[in-house]
């Protein structure tokens, strides 16, 4: 039984030759072998929305060959990680099978990678009643959630996420503790916390307890009379419907933080967001004008002035993120090439220790150039990434990486290739438990 409908390969074979391409001409130009293109054409094998595309671009059809492809919804893995309740204590959900453990214990080199996590106390108990005067305390739990934040970047997930939960809550049951100004901005970084461990949730492909998470953090920072972080949840909300391939969703949850009364730099991520949305649904246009309104609400941002107890919202350790988005969505819009231009340059300035972003735009670009055809720059770029995937263990990277993975091996035969599929095939593969 044929894969698809013969619709798309009809289509497909009619475009080609009313642009004048022969099958080797156009298997040239999409990067794929003649013999694969040939059983697209007669229906023997799935086209996926990539390759459409591809297509699309190639033959400028205005994405008629994308509204043919067959659409999947990518995997969701759920039910995993602990979560906060409606009281804020913290309920294991139950494990997928009877013999799974929620919280497996990180390995040793998760923990070496996380080494300095001992130097901030991580694990402790809650802390001590403050002073009335607690601004230092606060300053020491700010300046701990800034370093939480950059052992993110270098370890995996499920090292930080128990003392994430525990850090969150031991913030909630201080600031009920504590009287004046001192008790909502408590409660206010909690919720930070709260929102970060979200983020770490969904890294380590949990996406219920992301979704958890964010709600909770919501919960807090509104008890804190901090009604923007609700919005800012949008494009966190948003983000987990990207991964999960939902367009449309993406695009209307992100919209929903664009508000003229927020903040610029949560309309800025929101522009970003809805963004990418755009380009997983194909609308190039759109995709762009988001893009370019990102990049000036970023710039309102930095100009103005933000309380000093409040960490930064979304990434704080890229300097220009609206190039590199741009490079990411170039990806999903089917133009590789111009996608590989921008990552190349982008990439070479990320900071050396946020080895997370490393990992996640590297993937991305060594996928724009595998996607442009230079195989073996595409295995070498895979070659050194996987040093940085190893360490941070992130199930949004490795969406990514099984893209990747499906592009390179249409080259079997070549060397390049061959060095690197078993470490590739090996990083994508689940540690036993």
């Amino acid at each position: 039984m044929l894969e698809q409908s013969p619709v798309f390969g009809a289509e497909l074979r009619r475009l080609r030759l009313a642009a004048g391409l022969t099958l080797a001409r156009f298997a040239s130009s999409v990067h794929y072998s003649k013999g694969q293109i040939s059983k697209i054409e007669t229906g023997q094998q799935r086209a996926t929305l990539e390759f459409a595309r591809l297509c699309d671009v190639v033959l400028d059809t205005g994405g008629t060959l994308e509204t043919l492809a067959p659409r999947r919804a990518r995997r969701r893995r759920t039910g995993q990680l602990p979560v906060p309740d409606q009281a804020g204590v913290m309920r294991e959900t139950p494990p997928e099978q009877p013999g799974d453990t929620p919280w497996p214990p990180p390995s040793r080199r998760q923990l070496m990678a996380a080494g300095a996590m001992s130097v901030f106390g991580i694990g402790a108990a809650a802390p001590p009643h403050p002073d009335p005067s607690d601004q230092p305390l606060l300053d020491a739990y700010r300046a701990l959630f800034d370093q939480y934040r950059r052992i993110g970047q270098m370890s995996s997930p499920r090292a930080l996420l128990p003392t994430l939960a525990e850090q969150t809550s031991a913030l909630r049951s201080l600031a009920a503790r504590t009287g004046g100004r001192s008790g909502p901005r408590l409660l206010n970084l909690a919720a930070r916390f709260a929102e970060y461990t979200g983020w770490m949730a969904q890294e380590a492909g949990d996406e219920a307890a992301a979704a958890r998470w964010t709600s909770h953090a919501v919960d807090l920072a509104g008890s804190a009379g901090d009604d923007q972080l609700a919005s800012y949840s949008l494009v966190r909300h948003a983000l987990i419907t990207y991964y999960q391939g939902q367009a449309t969703d993406t695009v209307h949850l992100a919209e929903g933080a664009l508000s003229g009364g927020l903040p610029p730099r949560i309309r800025a991520l929101a522009a970003q967001r809805v963004a990418q949305g755009h380009a997983l649904g194909g609308d190039h246009d759109a995709c762009m004008r988001h893009l370019d309104r990102a990049r000036d609400l970023f710039g309102r941002a930095a100009a103005g002035t933000s309380e000093p107890d409040a960490p930064v919202l979304g990434t704080a350790h890229l300097s220009d993120p609206v190039s590199l988005v741009t490079g990411w969505c170039l990806v999903d819009l089917g133009r590789p090439r111009q996608a590989a231009e921008i990552l190349d340059v982008e990439c070479a300035r990320i900071p050396a220790h946020a080895l997370r972003n490393h990992a996640r735009y590297g993937a991305r670009r060594a996928l724009a150039h595998a996607l442009s055809g230079e195989i073996d720059h595409a295995c070498e770029l895979t070659g050194h990434l996987l040093r940085n995937t190893a360490c941070v263990g992130s199930e949004t990277v490795a969406t990514d990486l099984r893209r990747l993975a499906r592009v390179l091996a249409r080259h079997p035969h070549r060397p390049a290739y061959q060095a690197v599929a078993a470490p590739l095939a090996a990083s994508l593969t689940p540690p036993e438990l």
